[in-house]
């Protein structure tokens, strides 16, 4: 088998390996937390009470209205919005030499958070004999671990892509 064989499945064996880690981490984050909207959503769609607020009372609206579904699809989206921000969506991913003798920028850190800034941060060294990778726990942005300069820069990336103003569709 030639080297260049051998090195193109070994990335895609890491890459399964990547994948393996995130579908593990998003398991734990199910198995902890609160029940995914899927579960919450009714098979049918059926009318909710309506929560009267002290601002402005609204008239009740008839079960089975355009009305009355509108108000529980709109509960429905905010409550999986809500769900949606522990979820693992932002991903940057920085691509270097990690040794002079090769090209190519097959070497990587890639950080994957949720809104929170938590998340992982993923790096994989490859050289011409064997490629490492590494896994580190980010909080809040920062980790307990060291990290290198790459795996900095793909977390600064996310950092300054969160405190930009995000642009969601008005109710």
């Amino acid at each position: 088998m030639s080297s260049t064989l051998a090195g193109a499945f070994g990335i895609a064996a890491l890459f399964v390996a990547v994948l393996a880690l995130v579908f593990a981490i998003q398991a734990l984050r199910a198995q902890s937390g609160a029940p995914k909207a899927a579960a919450k959503l009714p098979a049918t769609p059926q009318p909710q009470p309506q929560v009267q607020s002290t601002a402005a009372p609204q008239p009740e609206a008839k079960p089975g209205t355009v009305k009355s579904e509108l108000r529980r699809l709109s509960k429905e989206l905010e409550d999986a919005r809500s769900e949606l921000r522990d979820t693992l969506q932002h991903l940057a991913v920085v691509r270097y030499d990690a040794y002079g003798d090769m090209g190519g920028r097959l070497s990587w850190s890639m950080a994957l958070l949720d809104d929170n800034g938590d998340g992982v941060v993923l790096t994989s060294i490859n050289s011409r004999n064997d490629a490492r990778s590494y896994a580190k726990e980010v909080k809040a942005f920062e980790s307990e671990s060291k990290l290198s300069p790459e795996e900095t820069e793909a977390l600064e990336n996310l950092r300054k892509e969160a405190a930009q103003p995000r642009h969601t569709p008005e109710s």
